[in-house]
Parts: C-alpha cells; sequence; structure tokens
C-alpha cells in the first residue's frame, strides 16, 4: 500500500516566481487527499502530472489568503472533467463563507457535489476501516488546527507454515485469515487468525502543521510521524518577529520534531524574506536539534513506507 506525499507549494505569505504558497497533496493507494491550497497550486498539480480529479478531501488549516487562494481554481479545473463523486473540503469557519462567495463572484460552472463541512473543535473527520484524519488546534492569529492521517495497525506476519500445519487449505481461506476472519480447516475445526498471524504493525502516520506559534502540544498530536510537515517560517535571529505573527522559526519545528519522535521532518511555508539560497541557513539551524530535517521544495515527492 504505497504512500506519498507531494509539495506543491512550500513558501507563506505571497507566492514568488520559483516558489508558490503552501500546500501538499498526500496519496495514499487510490486516495488523495489535498492539505491547504495556496496559489499556484493547479500548476504543481499540472507539472507533477497528477490526477487531481481524483482528489476526495481537501483540508484546510485556516482562511488567511495564502492557504485558500487557489481553492477557486482547483473547484473550476476539476469541472472541467466527467466526476460524479462528491467533492469534501473540510475547514474551520469561513472555508464555506469563501467558497461560496467564490462561486458567486466567478460564476463557477460546478458539475459535481460540493461538500463543506466546518469544524469548531478538533477530532476525527474522516474515517474508513483502514485509517483516519483529524485536526488539532493550533495558535495563530485566525483560528487554525493542523491535521495527521494516521493509518490503523495492521495484521501481523502469515505464517504459511502454520496454517498449512492446521490443515487450512491454501488459497481464499488463507485471505481471510488475513483479513481477521476465522475459518474452518480440513477436519472442520476452527482456526481463528491469531493461529497463523505474527503480533500486529504499526500502520504509518501523515502529519501536517502550519501556521501556529510554537506549542508544546502540538509534540503530542503528532507523536510518532513517518513524515511530519511543519512551518519554520523563520531563522533564529527573527524568533521575536515570529512570536509577534504567531509563527515558528525552524529551530521551534526541530524542536517538535525531535519531542515528537518524528521520524522524518520536512520544513515548510518559507518566509519571502530568504531566496532558496538562504533557506540553507533555515536547514541548518533545524538540524542542530534535529538531524533529519530537510527542506521541502515545490513538486518534490516523498516516499512514506512501512517501517516494520
Amino acid at each position: 500500500m504505497n504512500m506519498e506525499a507531494f509539495i506543491l507549494g512550500c513558501g507563506g505569505m505571497m507566492p514568488l516566481p520559483y516558489r508558490h504558497l503552501t500546500s501538499v497533496l498526500l496519496r495514499r493507494d487510490g486516495d488523495l487527499f489535498l492539505f491547504d491550497c495556496g496559489e499556484g497550486t493547479q500548476v504543481s498539480l499540472r507539472r507533477l502530472n497528477l490526477k487531481w480529479k481524483k482528489i476526495s478531501a481537501i483540508f484546510i488549516s485556516h482562511t488567511h489568503a495564502d492557504h485558500v487562494t487557489g481553492l477557486p481554481g482547483i473547484l473550476m479545473l476539476t469541472a472541467q472533467v466527467d466526476r460524479t463523486e462528491p467533492l469534501y473540503i473540510y475547514g474551520p469557519p469561513k472555508v464555506a463563507e469563501y467558497i461560496e462567495t467564490s462561486r458567486k463572484v466567478l460564476d463557477m460552472y460546478i458539475n459535481y457535489p460540493i461538500i463543506v463541512k466546518e469544524f469548531n473543535s478538533p477530532g476525527i473527520l474522516y474515517s474508513n476501516k483502514d485509517f483516519c484524519i483529524r485536526s488539532f488546534p493550533l495558535e495563530h492569529t485566525k483560528v487554525c488546527y493542523g491535521y495527521t492521517l494516521e493509518e490503523f495497525d495492521r495484521p501481523g506476519e502469515f505464517d504459511t507454515s502454520k496454517a498449512e500445519n492446521l490443515q487450512v487449505p491454501k488459497g481464499p481461506l488463507w485471505g481471510k485469515l488475513q483479513h481477521g476472519e476465522t475459518v474452518l480447516n480440513s477436519k472442520g475445526e476452527e482456526i481463528k487468525p491469531e493461529m497463523v498471524l505474527g503480533q500486529s504493525r504499526s500502520g504509518r502516520k501523515f502529519s501536517f502543521v502550519t501556521d501556529t506559534m510554537y506549542l508544546p502540544s502540538i509534540e503530542k498530536e503528532v507523536k510518532n510521524s513517518d513524515l511530519l510537515i511543519c512551518e519554520g517560517m523563520f531563522a533564529r535571529d527573527c524568533e521575536d518577529q515570529a512570536h509577534e505573527k504567531k509563527h515558528m522559526t525552524s529551530s521551534q519545528a526541530a524542536l517538535i520534531a525531535k519531542n515528537s519522535n518524528s521520524k522524518r521532518m520536512a520544513l515548510i511555508h518559507y518566509s519571502p524574506r530568504y531566496t532558496d539560497h538562504e533557506l540553507k541557513q533555515l536547514l541548518t539551524e533545524a538540524k542542530e536539534i534535529y538531524p533529519n530535517a530537510e527542506l521541502s521544495r515545490d513538486r518534490m515527492h516523498i516516499e512514506i513506507p512501512y517501517v516494520d
């Protein structure tokens, strides 16, 4: 089951000729989820040749312009293909108003259902038998939320020799055991999954954090992330400015990654004051605290493998 993230934009505040605004696409097998939708999102989707029409849901952190101005383009772009499945959009209050106003003012042609689900408190927003997506509170100048996609534990490895010794015929019955069902062997005896499966294995976790000042509570929310995408807007010498604007430095993002035991952390949402060349200062300061820190870049592809 593949899981991978695509950085569609990594900038904050304003787009630059070489840096789109913040947006991340997460692909898990056939599911596509978009986290924030800054200006230029559809450009990166096109350049990466991603199947944007298959996006199941969009999760908006907050309604500052640099996180939502790509939405009208995505909604209109999606109307250019045949789509019958609804597009779900989750976010804090004002998201629905922004979408509805944009549709009216731009006289959008929309030929598919758009279902906006605003929420006022953290919790699980999207769930199926394999994973859930939940929100958690951040601290910014507007109501803002972070998100995690967390897979449920997977069954342990299937021991074929045990199944054979228990006289379970190879074929569909093996598949049922692997999916947690009890079966009957060739003697008519009940064989339970735990008799042929090893210990359960952890699923993967993806976390998305922007915009916020540093909060120790974030560390608990993103604990054990396989990939943490976290804002590191400023260098350490701008910590006072970061605090005033309720943003983080790359060092503070690194502290969250370290204390949360995240396996990998990519910085995002850079201030436009830093050129791409100057971003190395943010990375250097982050690596002093969390050696696995890295810089996200527009159209960067990050695989999220299982770690057994």
